[in-house]
This record gives structure tokens, sequence and C-alpha cells, in this order.
């Protein structure tokens, strides 16, 4: 059984791209450990009258390319290594995508689906209070993630103004439009990874308008991309699944209806017309792209020979083991990484930071625009090197961001 530690796979992801690149042994040393890790116990008043004391972390990775970026997640499986590991991979992601900025991640352990607005809010409120001196503009700019909102920038954003006493919208990304969000922020995970497949299957002279798609995960990068799949290239989604089980559709699930249903039961399952599946065997279905769209360690050494599709998007941050990634790239299955496939989301969330440090607000269509652009030029960088260097995909792109981030750091004289 390979070892599933989320730090571990993102080290051994990071060495064998310091290979390629033949990277010095001082920059390897620096990069395989984050800058700083700040852990705070927040104590939360509950609506019952009790205080509970949750356990927060956020971790700094890098910051020789500028501030350091990353979301917060509110998981109640959520552990140190895994934020490490989404701290480096940001690091990487802001590099591949050529962002002026580093790699950060925070977390909360908690069940946020158990918990009122009211205690969210204090959980929120209390988690800025104690890494305020951590963060800033400048400094580390925090994001929504796993079941954070935009509201819940909003009450950080609300309480990081109150500690610094003057307004600072700069302070946090993924905020409602109404207190200095971006437009297409929304669906900009899903939108990004659409430009990158749509590159890559010219690439590979796959037709997307007869393609037939898989996507595991229906939360907010899911969805839409059930939803841009159909509507951006004409393909057809034939299986979804949440995390309650799947379904399958040989003649197509229509994202408007699809949405009715899970909104009315709450799973996507027993949806007219189709056949229930497990998680596991939607992967395995025969399709020509499959986008895991959930959580870490979907596609492993155990069922990897068992994936029939020709593209791989994901969409999820780490759905991927290092050994399904050899016998993904022996196989031939062209898989897009996950740093270059979601960086739509620090994409449109560097926009909205430029946004509000100038002042300048832009519209829909300007920014989807500035995204194709950056999200095309990466991913035309990513399979120039896998092609030149015979390496896998992830590969690829981790040999472009780490020597970003090395040339920066010996640039800035971190190390000779």
């Amino acid at each position: 059984m390979e070892d599933l530690d989320p730090f571990d796979i993102a080290v051994e992801q990071l060495n064998k791209a310091a290979k390629v690149i033949s990277l010095s042994t001082e920059a390897l040393a620096l990069l395989s450990s984050p800058k700083e890790i700040l852990e705070v116990s927040i104590p939360v008043k509950m609506d019952n009258g009790e205080t509970r004391v949750f356990k927060g972390f956020r971790v700094h990775y890098n910051n020789a390319r500028g501030p350091m970026k990353g979301g917060i997640r509110y998981y109640e499986k959520e552990t140190l290594s895994e934020v490490k590991a989404l701290s480096a991979w940001m690091t990487w992601k802001t590099a591949l995508l050529n962002l002026p900025f580093g790699g950060a991640k925070g977390g909360i352990v908690c069940n946020p689906k158990k918990m009122s607005k009211g205690e969210l809010e204090r959980l929120s409120r209390g988690y800025i209070d104690a890494i305020a001196n951590f963060i800033g503009p400048e400094i580390d700019i925090p994001a929504p993630d796993v079941y954070t909102t935009p509201q819940i920038m909003a009450w950080m954003m609300d309480e990081y103004e109150k500690i610094v006493r003057h307004s600072s919208p700069g302070i946090i990304t993924g905020k409602p439009l109404e207190v200095g969000g971006s437009l297409g922020r929304g669906d900009a995970t899903a939108k990004g990874g659409m430009y990158v497949l749509r590159e890559a299957a010219k690439s590979i002279g796959l037709d997307l308008s007869k393609a037939k798609v898989a996507v595991q995960g229906f939360g907010n990068a899911g969805r839409f991309g059930v939803k841009f799949s159909s509507s951006m290239f004409g393909s057809k989604v034939v299986a979804v699944s949440d995390s309650t089980g799947g379904i399958y559709k040989e003649s197509g699930i229509d994202y408007e209806k699809l949405l009715e249903h899970k909104n009315k039961t709450g799973s996507v399952m027993n949806f007219e017309g189709s056949k229930n599946i497990t998680n596991e065997e939607l992967l395995e279905q025969n399709v020509d792209v499959l986008i895991p769209s959930a959580i870490e360690n979907q596609l492993t050494g155990e069922n990897a020979e068992k994936i029939k599709a020709r593209i791989i998007l994901e969409l999820a941050n780490g759905p991927t083991t290092p050994e399904a990634d050899d016998v993904f790239f022996k196989k031939g299955i062209l898989l897009l990484p996950d740093f270059l496939s979601n960086a739509g989301g620090v994409t449109v969330s560097y926009f909205e930071w430029v946004q509000n440090i100038t002042g300048d607000y832009w519209t829909e269509g300007e920014i989807y625009k500035k995204l194709d652009h950056k999200m095309t030029e990466a991913t035309k960088g990513v399979l120039e090197t896998y092609k030149k260097y015979n390496i896998d995909p992830r590969t690829a792109a981790y040999t472009i961001a780490v020597k970003r981030v090395a040339d920066a750091m010996k640039l800035r004289g971190v190390y000779n």
C-alpha cells in the first residue's frame, strides 16, 4: 500500500522535478519544507453557552516571488500535513501561472455543517484575531477553500479591518461583489480548467464536441465543470457524483435539471433516467475526459490501471498519487495536474487583489479574457516541457514552477 501522507506526496513530486532541472542541494532543502507554520487555538462561544476550542493552522511556504496566497478550509479531518502540502502546491501553482505571489494555506479543524451561522461567524472572526499578525495585503492574502464561502471571507475582512483600523479590501479574496469581490470569481476554477482542457484536447486531436465526460464531485468546481463541459464545448457529460454517490446516464446529463434535483434532494443520486453508481465506478467509466473535482487521493496505484479516460483534468487538489501518475504516463493518458488545471481560482483571486489595490474594477468579459490568456500560456508551457523532456505532465509543470521559485530565491541571495 502506497504512503498517502499529503506532504510526503508533495515532497516526492518536488524531488522528481528537482532531478530534471538539476536543482541545487541548497535550493531543494529550502523548498522541501515551509518557511513558517502557525498553529492557533480559537475559543468560540457556542449557541448553547458552552465555549469550544478549535484548532487552526496557517502555513507560509515560500514568498520569494511575492506575498503568499492560499485558501482557508473548514474541515473536520484537517491535518497539519495536508495544510503543509496545500501550501506547497499553492507555491507551485502561483509560479506556474506566473503570478507575483508565493504560497500559503490555512485550515480549521471543525465540521461547519453542524455549526449555526452565528457560530461560524464567531469562529471566522476568532481565526482572524489569532492570525492577524501573520497576514496582510502585502504579506499573505487568504481566500476561500473547502467549506468556506464569500460570506465567511466578508466576516474575515471586516474583522481584519477592525484590528488595523482602516479599509483593507486586498487582505482577502473570494469576497462578495458588494465588498470588493471580483466578477468571474465564483466559477473561475472550472472556467480556467476548461481553457486548459481545450488546449490539451487540441494537442492530442480530441474533438470535445464528441467527447464523453465524467465528473467526480458536485461542489463549486465540479458543478461548473459539468456546466461548462457541455455549454462551452458541447461535450456529453454521462457521469456525475457527489459525497453520497454517483449517477450514469448514457444519453447525457442535463446540468440545470441535475442542479434542481440536487437542491431538492441533497444528492445527485436517483436522478431521473440515470443509473446509480459509486464514486469508484465513476472513475472507471469508459469516457474521453475524467474530471476529479472532489478530494485527495482518489486515483491511486490500486485503481489507476482501470482508468479508461484519454484526458484527466484535475480540478480537485491532489486527487492523484505519484504511483498513479506513473501508470497514467505509461498508458499514454494525458493527466493535467491540479496546480495547472484548477489555477483559475487563484488567478482570478490575483485579479481581485489587483482591483482592490488599484481601485480599478473590470467587467466579467475582461476577467475571462485575462484568465484565458494566463491559463492558455501556462498550459502550452507544460505541454511543451513534457514533450521536450519526455516526462509526465505533473513533473513538467513542477519543473517550470520550481525553477521560477528557485531562480527568485537565488536572485534575492537566499542561496548561492
